[in-house]
């Protein structure tokens, strides 16, 4: 009998410190026999499947063997391991924790894919968690996580979400352009200093329905006459904030006539 095959015996019954010598083995054959032994416990699984370079084809055994797969922290360990094949990832990331998920779709190198399957979950069962996890992920979520939840408008996370780091402007955009949205978000976003100062979330600021005039006109004065124009058009916006957006329109139209007369006067020859 070759030594390969005196090893593989060896890993079919191994117990004690002559199992974890073998969980480093370098074989393949080794390895899927080490999952044949009865002394295998979760300990050990979870400390071969934490080798970054353990072979792909026992990271698609241990996902082919419904026993294992009963095992929370060992469907955790194949949806993070970064050699874990593609199928077998989109398969167990549907059956993650949603702080684990939220962790998954903010790891660096997990891939894009991947990302956007764990976030689809999240978002998907927001409506189903407690009100503590849905505090964790507004503080900490990814960005469509923190969207969905800045359009709850809850107000016990809504100034948590909106200073969620990963919170991006395009989330933001996103729930603005929803017209049926709580007054508190439209507050909340306009008196967010790192979002009411940006322009395009003033202008949709401006556009939508639900937001106040005393909130909105102090932005008036930072838009541009085109985009002024361009909300002044007729059904855009209410009358009454269209009147201040044509005021506006006519005071810029005086300045720029009142500035070239007072040039022309200075180039004047005496």
């Amino acid at each position: 009998m070759d030594l390969l095959a005196q090893d593989r015996d060896r890993a079919l019954i191994a117990t004690g410190d002559e199992l974890s010598t073998l969980l480093h083995h370098h074989s393949v054959d080794i390895l899927l026999a080490l999952l044949d032994n009865p002394s295998l416990d979760e300990l050990n699984l979870r400390l071969l499947l934490a080798r970054k370079d353990i072979p792909t084809e026992i990271l698609e055994e241990v996902a082919r063997r419904k026993d294992l797969l009963k095992n929370y922290r060992v469907k955790h360990a194949l949806a993070f391991h970064p050699r874990t094949p593609r199928l077998v990832s989109l398969r167990v990331v549907r059956d993650l924790y949603p702080m684990d998920l939220a962790q998954l779709a903010l790891l660096p190198g997990t891939p894009a894919e991947l990302k956007r399957i764990a976030e689809d979950q999240l978002v998907g069962r927001l409506p189903q968690l407690p009100l503590g996890q849905k505090i964790a992920l507004a503080r900490r979520g990814p960005a469509r996580v923190a969207g969905a939840l800045l359009a709850e408008g809850h107000p016990q996370f809504l100034s948590v979400v909106l200073d969620n780091p990963y919170l991006t402007e395009a989330q933001v955009l996103k729930v603005l352009c929803r017209e049926k949205l709580h007054p508190d978000v439209i507050y909340g976003i306009a008196q967010q200093r790192k979002w009411s100062c940006t322009y395009s979330v003033r202008l949709a600021l401006v556009r939508h329905p639900a937001s106040t005039l005393t909130s909105i006109l102090a932005y008036l004065p930072e838009l541009t006459v085109s985009d002024l124009r361009e909300l002044a058009a007729p059904g855009i916006v209410s009358e009454n904030l269209r009147k201040y957006l044509l005021a506006e329109i006519h005071r810029r139209s005086n300045e720029a006539t009142q500035h070239a007369v007072t040039r022309s006067a200075q180039t004047e020859p005496e």
